[in-house]
Order: structure tokens, then sequence, then C-alpha cells
């Protein structure tokens, strides 16, 4: 275990961490509140904490895959950590576990509160809040290698590690440089969504903070009734970036090199189209009977894309809406968006892989001769790729259960149980019933909450590199190589 590289990585997000609480603190000056000079004070404090950690750059650079799920996950921890702090010292959050829930919510882009009135907090905190959502929605770790050489495989451990799906591949050979690609496409959208709502008479601030969220696919709003007050066209340009930011980065790579059918064949991008568009239609069916066809659609196409790009934001209170429509969005929880984007859930890239091999077993006996292989855009996706899947998938759903049993020590209903385990675990936001859109995660026992903020970062963090912290080898060897044994 190369402890030297993975404290020296730390180090090297938290001063990265430091520079980020800057903005916030301008935001303060701007609207002269206080509270920005707690962020200032904060990120000079992590700047130093950072630098002090990685003062020293290690002679073997050199990390391997279980090196970088554990550097990944303790990145995300310390980086939550941190973050909280500044929630605590202005004394709008004043408990550090509820600090902790709001932050791991941020940054994992999940979107679930424990706020019960998000328009008295102060523009550096709510700023602060929403920019968790863009820092996390590409990965603090992605954002790095951009900038920090590594050496050999390390650079492709770490963001194996970080990046949401079944697999990660490389743009191009080097993989500083497909991050500097990913970052440069995550920026050129985001500026495109803040643009554009300026051009339809939303406030700056609103239309930063609501952009941030977009783009990580988040879900913090800025006021009570999250999107509900803004304009229609507001609402579908949020829509339209919810759902283009679902999209796996790989066809954006393709159109800006003009393989326009290269990017199209992406199968993956085909389903996803097919999912938002017959559920979107699902739920407007329903709700012909209580809104116009033009508001039903608009209410119909915002929720889909909300949840099935794991977002959060809400225009209507969707818990009020017809069974129906509700069970299709509870479906979408777990579907989520593409691999290779900044949206959570299962992800549809596997659940193709799920359902190709669910029609491959059945055609197998019918004719138990035949041999037949699971493809994707016309290749046959190895057999280690669909075990890969098949384990995720178990290890999902006994998490998930497990979540579901704790949680439920608490004696809410179901619903709420149910709702706020898949909420969280799949980096949704609101659930139903009492986590539902209009309602918050504040009532939840610290439990309930310690329970949900491991969900998020394993949600966020594919579950495997949060899993491995827990096993006794990782700090057994941990522990060997402070006392100068080898392993």
């Amino acid at each position: 275990m190369n402890g030297a590289m993975i404290s020296y990585i730390l180090g090297q997000v938290l001063r990265i961490e430091g520079l980020l609480m800057l903005p916030s603190f301008f935001v303060g000056l701007i609207y002269g509140e206080r509270q920005g000079w707690v962020y200032l004070l904060m990120g000079i404090v992590t700047l130093v904490c950072g630098t002090l950690m990685s003062l020293k750059k290690p002679k073997n650079t050199m990390i391997y895959l279980k090196e970088g799920c554990v550097s990944t996950a303790l990145c995300w921890i310390i980086l939550s950590a941190f973050g909280a702090v500044p929630f605590v010292l202005t004394g709008e959050i004043p408990r550090f576990i509820d600090a902790m829930f709001e932050t791991v919510s941020g940054f994992t882009t999940t979107g679930s509160s424990i706020l019960t009135d998000v328009e008295a907090m102060s523009h550096p905190s709510l700023f602060w809040r929403s920019f968790t959502h863009w820092i996390g929605g590409m990965g603090v770790l992605v954002f790095l290698l951009a900038v920090l050489p590594m050496a050999g495989g390390s650079q492709f451990q770490l963001m194996k590690a970080e990046s949401p799906g079944p697999s990660v591949g490389k743009l191009v050979p080097k993989v500083g440089a497909t991050a500097r690609i990913l970052y440069i496409i995550y920026f050129a959208m985001t500026v495109a969504t803040i643009v554009l709502l300026l051009l339809g008479g939303m406030d700056p601030f609103d239309a930063v903070t609501i952009s941030f969220g977009t783009a990580g696919t988040g879900g913090f709003g800025v006021k009570a009734d999250s999107c509900a007050s803004y304009s229609t066209y507001c609402i579908w340009v949020i829509t339209i970036f919810m759902l283009l930011f679902g999209v796996n980065f790989n066809f954006y790579y393709f159109l800006t090199l003009k393989r326009i059918r290269e990017a199209f064949k992406i199968e993956e991008v085909r389903w996803y189209v097919i999912i938002v568009a017959a559920a979107t239609a699902i739920c407007f069916v329903t709700l012909l009977d209580e809104f116009g066809a033009f508001e039903a659609l608009t209410h119909a196409a915002f929720q889909v894309a909300t949840i099935i790009t794991t977002t959060g934001y809400a225009t209507t209170d969707f818990n009020l809406w017809h069974s129906v429509a509700r069970t299709v969005l509870v479906l979408l929880m777990f579907c989520g968006a593409c691999a290779g984007s900044t949206g959570g859930g299962i992800k549809v890239s596997r659940i193709i892989v799920f359902v190709k091999s669910a029609v491959k077993e059945v055609g197998s006996y019918i004719h138990p001769r035949s041999i037949k292989r699971v493809k994707v855009e016309g290749r046959p996706v190895e057999h280690e790729a669909i075990r890969s899947i098949n384990v995720y998938l178990t290890t999902y759903v006994l998490i998930f259960v497990l979540s579901v049993f704790l949680i439920s020590l608490e004696g809410k209903d179901l619903v709420t149980t149910f709702t706020a385990v898949a909420a969280t675990i799949n980096n949704i936001g609101p659930g139903l019933e009492l986590v539902g859109p209009t309602a918050s995660f504040a009532h939840m026992t610290d439990l309930s909450k310690v329970v949900l903020i491991f969900d998020m970062l394993a949600g966020r963090l594919e579950l495997f590199p949060m899993l491995i912290l827990f096993h006794p080898a990782i700090w057994k060897q941990a522990l060997w190589n402070k006392k100068g044994g080898q392993v």
C-alpha cells in the first residue's frame, strides 16, 4: 500500500478545495454579508492543511486499483468534512452531522437536504452549497488529473475509481488530456446554461447557482419552491440541459470532432432517449386531468428529466401525482442516466446489459444448443464485464436492503423509508411522502443520517471504493507499512 502517495493525493485535493471556497467569500463581499469571511478563513485553513500534507512528493508515485479506491473514498469523505465546517461556523447549520449530510449531498450531487427554510441562508452559503454540485458533478479527482502529472497507470486508476458507470475509457491516449477534454466540455455547457437562463430574465445569482445544480445534476435550489416560481422558458432550459448533462460525454467528444455517425451509434444514448420519451408520455397522459396540455407536458418533461438524471429539482409536488406517474418516477430513480455523465443511478448501460442478458437466457431455454453473445453497439460484451455488472447489482441490492432495514428502525412508513434510501443511494434528492419534494430529511435520526451519508457516497463512487474501506486487509497493510514492514 503506497500510503505516502495516498496522503499526497489527499493534500492536493484539500488544496483545490481551499481555493474553491474563495468564490463564496467574494459573493459575501458583493452582497455585504459577513458569512463570506468564514469561507475566506476556512479556505485558507484548508489550503494550509492541504499544502502541509503534500509538501513532499513521494518518490514512488505509482498506485494501483486498491490505492485508487482508497484514495478516492478518503478524498470524498475529507472533502465533505472540510466543506461542512463553514456551515457550522456561520451558525446556519449548527450541528456537524447535519452540515455533513448537506455537504455530502452537495458533493455527491444528490440534492437531499436537511434544511427547512433554504431562503433564510446567506448568499455565500447558498453559493457554496450549489457550487459543491458543480465540483462533484465531474469529480474533483478528474479535475486533479487534469493538472497533476502521475506515473504510468496511476491516473487511470483514480479516474476508474471515481467515474460513474460500469467501465471507464480514455477519449485520448493520455488520461490527463482526457480529463481536460471532459472539463472543457463540462465548463462550456455550464456557461451555455447560465447565458440562456440570463436571457430568460432569471436573477444572475439564481442563474449561476441553478446552472451549477443542473450541470452537476445535483438539485439544490435557492428558493423554497425549488424551480416552480421560474418562467416556463427557464423551466424548459433547465429541462433540456438536465437531459444533456445526463448523456455520456463521449457523445459530445465525438460531436466536437465532427464524427457525427460515431456519436449517434452509441447505443446507450439511444436507449436513454427512448426511456425519457416513454416516461414523459406516460406522465403527460396522467397529468392531463389536472393541467392543460402544455402545462402537463412541461411538468412531465421536467420531472422525468430531473429524476432520470438524478438532479432532483421540482416544479410541482409530484408526491400528489397519480400512482402510475409516481411509479414511473420511482423506477427512473433506479435507472439513472448514462455512464460517463454527471448523473447517478444504476446507469442505462447496465440496464441494457441486464435486459439483453435476460433475453439471451430465455433464448437458451428455447434453443439449448445455440451459442449467443450479449452484444452492445454490435460488439460482444466480455464475460468479465458481465460478471462485474452482476456483482455490482448484487452488492447494490444488499446495501439497499440493509439500508432500508436500518432506516426502518425509526418507525416511519414504508414509502418514506424505501424512497429515502432510493433517493440517496441513487443520488436523486427528494423521495416520496415525508421526504418528498416539499419536505426535507431534517426529521431523520442521526443514525439514519449516517446511513444515508454512506449511501450517497457509495452511490456516487460506484459502491466498491467505499466498501473497500471496511476491509480489514487494507488497514493491516497500512499499519504494516507504517511500522516499516514490507507488503
